[in-house]
């Protein structure tokens, strides 16, 4: 039986992590990130004014502060999409708040049979895998906590 959680509780666990969080971005466009002001600016601009100080910043930097790591591995197609040119822009924001993002071609990915699935650890013993419908829309998160299920 799957262990879902709201996306409320989803988002406590980068608050309570007590060393890491590690994702695998997998999607070709995520539809959250086509509501945003600076989805809309990426795509008039070709960039985007970054606000460095709004709350998801300064979380993130004070996590990083404390010595706790956040990283993403995140797979692009080749050409990237345009939702994968905007994340490759918002690495910008990301890593300047303590986040240390790679990209992985979509080619390799597969060479290496990664999964499909978004998702991310917490230190090292929990998956929150990410649910996405067809339109891209996230509809849920997973949690696996049994340690063969997580390795």
């Amino acid at each position: 039986m799957p262990q879902l959680i709201t996306f409320d509780a989803f988002g406590g666990m980068f608050a309570t992590l007590k060393h890491s969080a590690w994702r695998l971005e997998t999607r070709r466009r995520y539809a959250s990130d086509e509501e945003t002001d600076t989805y809309r600016q990426f795509l008039a601009e070709g960039r985007v004014d970054w606000d460095l100080d709004d709350p998801w910043c300064a979380g993130r930097r004070d996590q990083s502060a404390l010595g706790k790591r956040f990283e993403r591995v995140r797979i692009l197609d080749e050409p990237p999409t345009p939702g994968q040119r905007y994340l490759l822009d918002n690495a910008r924001r990301n890593t300047a708040v303590g986040e240390d993002i790679r990209a992985l071609p979509r080619s390799r990915a597969d060479e290496l049979k990664l999964p499909h699935e978004d998702f991310w650890i917490f230190d090292s013993r929990v998956v929150a895998l990410l649910h996405h419908n067809d339109a891209d829309e996230m509809t849920g998160v997973e949690l696996i906590t049994n340690p063969v299920d997580v390795l």
